[in-house]
């Protein structure tokens, strides 16, 4: 097999199939993880508000999933978005609207944390005047929160210090 053939076969078993009369096939039902990271929504955020599990989405969010419309509807609610964004199979980038909305979000994270971590007066004045007029631009902006600055993310399948340095239930006191 020639190199293109071989990256065509690995690709073709990463990607889940779709088996549909018997014909395999690579249909895309929804582009959620993509509009997912444009809002700058993280995948923990997005369980949390729909009251799920980080597995739990990671599975919905894959683009083969066959989603129940109130699923796609609960994910609609977190990414505040038109579900119609969602659903589209083209090739294209995110519509126009969406697009804008996701950039300016991120400014808006950048401009939280310029006022956040301001140094002195004159700077926290400036970043509080662009943090106002963006809320005026657009208003569901106002509850956008800074980036965060503290401390490395851990992925999931890191762990945390508990499982490193284990406690004794026997030094709370506690009987049981």
């Amino acid at each position: 097999m020639s190199a293109l053939q071989l990256s065509a076969v690995a690709t073709e078993a990463a990607v889940p199939m779709v088996v549909r009369g018997g014909q395999p096939s690579r249909h895309t039902f929804h582009r959620i993880r993509e509009v997912r990271i444009q809002q700058g929504v993280s995948l923990r955020t997005a369980a949390r508000h729909m009251q799920s599990d980080v597995r739990t989405a990671r599975q919905e969010e894959e683009e083969t999933t066959d989603l129940k419309l109130s699923q796609l509807y609960q994910w609609q609610r977190v990414l505040d978005v038109p579900v119609t964004e969602l659903l589209s199979e083209s090739e294209d980038s995110l519509s126009r609207p969406v697009l804008e909305r996701a950039r300016m979000v991120r400014v808006m994270k950048t401009a939280q944390a310029i006022l956040e971590k301001a140094p002195n007066a004159p700077i926290k004045r400036m970043a509080q005047m662009l943090v106002e007029q963006l809320t005026e631009v657009m208003p569901e902006l106002e509850t956008v929160s800074p980036w965060h600055s503290v401390g490395q993310r851990r992925s999931l399948d890191d762990l945390g210090r508990i499982a490193e340095q284990t406690v004794s239930m026997d030094s709370f006191g506690v009987d049981y």
